[in-house]
């Protein structure tokens, strides 16, 4: 069975933790980015603090400020928000084009960069497992 902030229940607890995955996303959680996200004035600021804990509750995932904007790492740049959106909230995968999988919420077409964009909460759920998906093989690829 889904949950809808965290995915798949009963997950590799080596990766999510004995407590879940919303006790990590709060041991990842940068001061930076939190300092960030006190002076991120936007009418998606919600939404993208609830995507930014999705990518946070797979324990290899950190963050930190690059390009003036949130940036989750693994080794190596995975994905950054474009903070000036302000219909949607959209995720940039630096190298999305390369992350190992059919994704079929990514999207873009050019040789490199990915994009998965989220209009509201009902559509963050839904993307959930497809998020987590995508963390997993960017991580699993890099192992």
């Amino acid at each position: 069975m889904s949950n809808p902030i965290f995915g798949r229940r009963g997950q590799d607890q080596r990766r999510y933790g004995r407590n879940g995955p919303a006790s990590l996303a709060a041991m990842n959680r940068s001061p930076e980015v939190d300092a960030w996200f006190d002076e991120y004035e936007n009418p998606m600021k919600e939404l993208v603090q609830r995507v930014r804990e999705i990518i946070l509750s797979d324990e290899r995932m950190t963050e930190t400020i690059k390009w003036k904007s949130p940036t989750f790492m693994y080794k190596g740049n995975m994905a950054s928000f474009n903070p000036r959106t302000k219909s949607h909230v959209s995720l940039m995968f630096h190298t999305g084009a390369s992350i190992p999988g059919d994704h079929a919420r990514l999207e873009g077409g050019g040789d490199t960069a990915r994009y998965m964009k989220f209009t509201d909460e009902a559509e963050v759920v839904a993307a959930t497992d497809d998020l987590l998906a995508v963390i997993d093989s960017w991580c699993t690829s890099r192992d």
